[in-house]
């Protein structure tokens, strides 16, 4: 059976610094740091848009301007989230080395937003995964839901025993592994350990 290789985006592939895109929010909005987290980012705001509460990147946008109370152009949002991204190579590389053993493909906790402009927010993230790269609203679920690991071998009809998973947080590692998903914890920019975790799972499932 081919081997599935799920990979995290922040904190994983790349530097994710959530302190400089707020401040940059704060510098658009005139909405200090610690208002903008409470009006936005909680079950309702942005982890309901992760989860897939809204139809697309348009739906999306209307409803984090509506939720912080101010108006917002699309390209301001880009530019505070990309000046928060810088790419990790070496980690880049190491899921390039999985690339080379099986399909890869991306499982971020993110909006539909940050699915439209991945090309211009991690453009080595989005060429390196082309077509296979999903945020969590594409699957209508957030990590740590098992429910958001059952759709992505659903979409890949890849069975849990064949399946690596990546990621900086406990709490998605659990939940991938309550389904069955060999899971490696990422702990900062690591790529030798995410390497040898690569390459152990390839080797027991072709010895």
């Amino acid at each position: 059976m081919p081997l599935l290789f799920i990979f995290d985006m922040d904190d994983v592939l790349v530097d994710y610094d959530w302190r400089v895109r707020m401040a940059e929010l704060e510098a658009i909005t005139g909405v200090p740091v610690a208002e903008l987290r409470r009006r936005w980012w909680h079950d309702d705001g942005e982890w309901a848009a992760e989860a897939g509460a809204f139809a697309g990147p348009d739906e999306y946008l209307a409803a984090f301007c509506d939720g912080i109370g101010v108006g917002v152009a699309e390209a301001d949002w880009v530019r505070a989230r990309g000046m928060a991204m810088q790419p990790r190579p070496r980690m880049l590389a190491a899921a390039r080395r999985a690339a080379e053993l099986g399909q890869i493909t991306l499982l971020t906790n993110n909006n539909p937003m940050t699915g439209r402009h991945l090309g211009t927010l991690a453009p080595e993230v989005a060429g390196l995964f082309g077509e296979h790269a999903f945020t969590s609203s594409d699957y209508g679920a957030r990590k740590p839901d098992p429910l958001v690991f059952e759709r992505v071998l659903a979409r890949y009809d890849t069975a849990a025993s064949a399946a690596f998973f990546a990621d900086d947080l406990a709490e998605n590692i659990a939940g991938a592994r309550s389904v069955g998903i060999t899971s490696h914890h990422v702990l900062g920019d690591d790529p030798d350990a995410l390497v040898a975790a690569i390459e152990a799972f390839a080797a027991a499932r072709t010895s």
